[in-house]
């Protein structure tokens, strides 16, 4: 027989390794395909598991669980886009009892180390207790998370939460305010503002406020030096634009830190500029002269009126500081703060007309602004009566923030329009408030002299800048201690404006119950205590604004120096 073929002989062998690769390719994809599956099932299980954990884990149920949740809190800042708050990733230390491995004693004891604000036995109680999560720490500091994550212990739980920090500590604290530990409004433009602030629609978008840090921090720094100086238990301080309305600096003392609200007095939290009401004494005199004026009551700045040692009235006795015992002008009156003579012109004024005037500058209502801490006016009420009439024209028997007084002399020194105070810096986003006329250009312009010869001539003498026309009113208002008043305890005050040739801002500084000092000469008046602050923090912030020193300018003296006989004893 014939041999086959080398081709005929090849070609089973050939079919025979085919077919192998197709087996090995087949056994590789099934491999391929159940791997894709187990890995698919993995995912799925993780993805189950981080719903299952939101949903019902230990931080379901309790506070602050949604905060991953919680929009990004917007951004404050003032005017010049400095940020006052803002919102950071920060560092939450909490506690799992149930998740822990090691001694309890032994680490209840390193946590009182590394956290002593509780000591052993609690954390110990926390350790041993059925709760699934405590929260130990908010925004803790890094050292503090480095060691707790040394302990090695699983119940230490170390997470990132959004917290909102301000950066400027105190500064302006009462205006921006702060957030709770679930980062809602609690105080301040925070409060006011909170749905905007938590709107993510708004996101970058951040809350432009009027405050300028850099006036904000002279008006803060000179008045506390005052504050600490004189003793007194509390301050506040506006500074703002007379013609728009825009507050630029706002500061109530003691100072708040917003970083540690919690661990503020009740003092310190109270915002003494907006809801705070104090009898602001003599700063009130000008608004009477005003409307005696706008009634046709003062014809001129001569005008005479009695002024004795002592104004006998409805059973009362009037009495002065600085006492002319002869017949005076309505500038003396003014230059000397007298309250004899300002109690004569209210009374010719009358009631209704003085309570009509006081409403339409917004007095008689809560203050105008942003805030939801605002304070409401308290007058006579049903007393007010004719010699209440009289009391309210020296600012006696009506209390008002120092928010109200610095709009009142806005209104009084910006040609006569009242418009309402705003934290919100003024432009196309945010246009000025509209305003209603109050007093008449006329009377405005004629009451600058006579406020700038309070400075040059008068009480407020310590109150001048040189170069900067200052013009204003000082105010000591005796406070009720028992029941009754006593000049052992004052409130102190000075409300001003500058430059007074062509107002353009009003500042008003008050001191809650300052003492007197061996410099002061035992005196605790506002000419010796608040004064002086005026005149340094216009110094300090002029020429931030824009204010030039010219010792060539004044407003017209001409309208009240011929009807001065003497200065007045500082």
């Amino acid at each position: 027989m014939n041999a086959p073929t080398p081709a005929l002989v090849a070609r089973p062998e050939r079919l025979r390794l085919v077919g192998q690769r197709r087996q090995i390719l087949a056994l590789m994809h099934q491999r391929l395909m159940f791997g894709m599956l187990v890995y698919g099932g993995i995912i799925a299980i993780i993805a189950l598991r981080l719903i299952y954990l939101a949903a019902f884990g230990d931080h379901a149920g309790r506070k602050g669980g949604e905060i991953d949740l919680t929009p990004e809190r917007g951004d404050i800042v003032d005017r010049d886009g400095q940020a006052l708050a803002r919102t950071i990733d920060a560092w939450t230390i909490g506690l799992q009892p149930s998740k822990v491995i090691g001694n309890r004693l032994d680490l209840a004891r390193k946590m009182a180390e590394l956290m002593p604000e509780k000591d052993a036995a609690a954390y110990l109680a926390m350790l041993r207790s059925n709760h699934s999560f405590y929260y130990l720490r908010r925004r803790a500091p890094p050292g503090l998370v480095s060691a707790i994550n040394a302990l090695g212990e699983p119940g230490l739980a170390l997470e990132r939460e959004p917290d909102r920090l301000y950066p400027q500590t105190s500064l302006a604290a009462h205006v921006v305010g702060f957030t709770d530990v679930d980062g809602k409004g609690n105080a301040g433009i925070e409060r006011a503002f909170d749905e905007q602030l938590r709107d993510p629609a708004r996101r970058g978008q951040p809350i432009v406020l009027s405050i300028s840090s850099r006036i904000q921090q002279a008006l803060e720094h000179e008045l506390n030096e005052a504050m600490t100086h004189f003793s007194a238990i509390g301050a506040a301080g506006v500074i703002m634009d007379i013609h728009s309305g825009e507050i630029l600096a706002m500061t109530s003392l003691p100072q708040l830190n917003p970083n540690a609200a919690g661990q503020g007095t009740p003092e310190a939290r109270f915002n003494r500029a907006t809801l705070g009401v104090y009898e602001l004494g003599s700063t009130f005199k000008p608004f009477t002269v005003a409307m005696a004026m706008d009634s046709g009551v003062v014809k001129s700045m001569g005008q005479m009126y009695p002024c004795p040692d002592a104004l006998h009235a409805f059973g009362h006795t009037i009495t002065d500081t600085h006492p002319f015992g002869r017949a005076c002008s309505v500038s003396e009156i003014m230059m000397r703060s007298s309250n004899i003579g300002t109690a004569q012109i209210a009374a010719q004024l009358g009631k209704p007309r003085q309570e009509a005037f006081l409403r339409k500058m917004g007095f008689l209502d809560k203050v105008n602004v942003e805030l939801m801490e605002r304070g409401r006016t308290l007058t006579p009420g049903s007393r007010w009566g004719p010699f209440e009439t009289m009391t309210v024209g020296f600012g006696h028997a009506i209390a008002v923030t120092p928010l109200h007084l610095a709009t009142g002399y806005a209104t009084l020194f910006n040609g006569g329009i009242y418009r309402p105070a705003t934290l919100l810096k003024v432009g196309r986003d945010h246009p000025a408030g509209k305003g209603h006329r109050v007093f008449t250009e006329e009377t405005s312009y004629k009451m600058r002299a006579l406020l700038r010869l309070v400075v040059t001539n008068g009480t407020g003498k310590k109150a001048d800048a040189p170069g900067y026309r200052i013009g204003g009113k000082t105010g000591t208002a005796e406070k009720i201690v028992g029941g009754r008043y006593t000049s052992a305890a004052v409130v102190t005050s000075f409300a001003g404006v500058f430059p007074m040739d062509e107002p353009r801002y009003v500042i008003v500084v008050m001191l809650d119950d300052p003492k007197a000092t061996a410099e002061t000469y035992g005196f605790h008046t506002a000419g010796w205590n608040v004064a002086p602050v005026v005149s340094k923090t216009v110094s300090r912030i002029a020429p931030m604004l824009g204010v030039r020193p010219d010792m060539n300018r004044e407003p017209n003296m001409a309208e009240v120096l011929p009807f001065v006989q003497e200065k007045a004893e500082q």
